[in-house]
């Protein structure tokens, strides 16, 4: 196969995992019925605003109105329902305000009105009250260490659930009396809903002594008043009975579009799941080894074939100042030092939502001719992936995959091609 082609036809697969998860077909069919009084819609992620738009366009004869906070970039227009940006990954002062409307928004409900909550990706950044004695500096001091401890996604939104007003389900008991349907495109892996933006409409049955054991675990610095409050005994959150949950978009289902994608171009897949999670350049080794395994002895299954994948690995820095990337670039930076430029075999890996980290990228893509290309760049492979700085490498080598905001978001989506 050509190095064109083959890369190519990755797109296509990267492409066909984004779009089986875009809010404007898949929101519309799940919507529950229609309520006699107010829909009042609130919402929180980076797929929060196209969701919106999604409800405001499929309801014209419903009184609808509502807020929803979406990262920078990732807003569009939702006609009745007004649309908010605030930071990602670590929340600001917009994002306290966002949280300050939505709880507005909630006030003088009926029971024949309708909370329709529109939860993504993102939304733990993005929705951020405090808790009472706490203050939105110490969240973010929190959320930077954990970015850089190795703490995965659950074990970060746990943590934000027990510093949070309204996280763990407590924002769902301001809806009350009105009927709470929650519609969640999922980024987690194991599709928890309580995980996902965690969990402001969903019961939460964690305590704060697990999130302070946790941050203890990591060597976090706690400031007196997060110590104290992580410290206290307190009831979990219940489930609501006039309150329902369901999941629209989720990775194992744009993984299967992925897979149905390769198919047609005859090519067999293997999914190896959708919770894959780990040091991301230690995750690149391992399927390094199965791709390997797939060329030379046709094991676990004979090419050409494309090996699947979906989750959210990490990046743990330590010692000195990280270079730019995130954890999909990284995981390709890896791959590549690991094949050493193996013939026949190429991947892509990026984040569905297109941003990769903090930088531009979604992610990259990478073939048999990566490393040459960083020689003829003037840059080291292994030098860079030591300086945790694989966005400059795969920039000068042109491989990046530069999507923009996707305006949904349902995790990593990983494809290695042997053939």
């Amino acid at each position: 196969m050509r190095n064109e082609d083959a890369r190519s036809l990755l797109w296509d697969l990267f492409s066909s995992a984004v779009d089986s998860a875009r809010p404007g077909p898949v929101v519309p069919p799940a919507l529950p019925e229609k309520p006699t009084g107010r829909c009042v819609v609130i919402g929180a992620g980076k797929a929060s605003a196209a969701m919106a738009a999604a409800v405001d366009a499929a309801w014209p004869d419903v009184d609808v109105s509502g807020v929803v906070v979406t990262r920078y970039g990732h807003a569009v227009p939702a006609g009745r329902i007004t649309i908010l940006q605030a930071a990602h990954p670590v929340a600001d002062e917009m994002s306290e305000s966002a949280a300050r409307q939505i709880v507005e928004a909630l006030q003088g409900l009926t029971r024949d009105d309708l909370v329709l909550a529109l939860i993504s990706g993102g939304g733990s950044a993005l929705l951020a009250l405090p808790a009472a004695g706490l203050t939105l500096a110490d969240k973010q001091a929190i959320t930077r260490s954990l970015l850089h401890s190795g703490a995965n996604i659950k074990e970060m939104n746990l943590v934000r659930r027990h510093l949070s007003a309204i996280k763990g389900g407590k924002l769902a008991k301001l809806a009350r009396p009105a009927r709470l349907v929650s519609l969640i495109i999922s980024d987690v892996p194991g599709d928890n809903p309580a995980d996902v933006a965690s969990g402001p409409t969903v019961a939460d049955d964690s305590t704060p002594q697990q999130a302070l054991a946790l941050l203890d675990r990591y060597q976090i610095p706690l400031q007196d008043a997060v110590r104290r409050h992580l410290s206290q005994t307190v009831a979990s959150e219940s489930a609501d009975d006039n309150a329902q949950t369901h999941l629209i978009a989720t990775p194992s289902l744009a993984l299967q579009a992925a897979a149905d994608a390769a198919r047609r171009h005859g090519i067999t897949t293997l999914i190896l799941g959708d919770a894959i999670e780990g040091e991301s350049r230690e995750a690149a080794i391992v399927m390094a080894g199965i791709a390997r395994s797939v060329k030379q002895y046709g094991q676990p299954l004979a090419g050409p074939a494309v090996l699947l994948s979906g989750g959210e690995t990490t990046v743990t820095v330590s010692g000195g100042k990280a270079g730019k990337g995130g954890r999909n670039t990284e995981f390709l930076l890896s791959l590549a030092c690991a094949l050493q430029g193996e013939s026949g075999i190429w991947a892509i890996a990026g984040d569905t939502d297109g941003i990769d980290g903090t930088e531009d990228a979604a992610g990259a893509i990478i073939g048999p001719d990566t490393l040459q290309r960083g020689n003829a760049a003037g840059v080291i492979a292994r030098d860079y992936l030591d300086a945790h700085d694989s966005y400059s490498y795969f920039q000068a080598t042109n491989e990046l995959v530069i999507t923009g905001p996707t305006l949904t978001n349902v995790n990593d989506i990983r494809a290695i091609l042997i053939v």
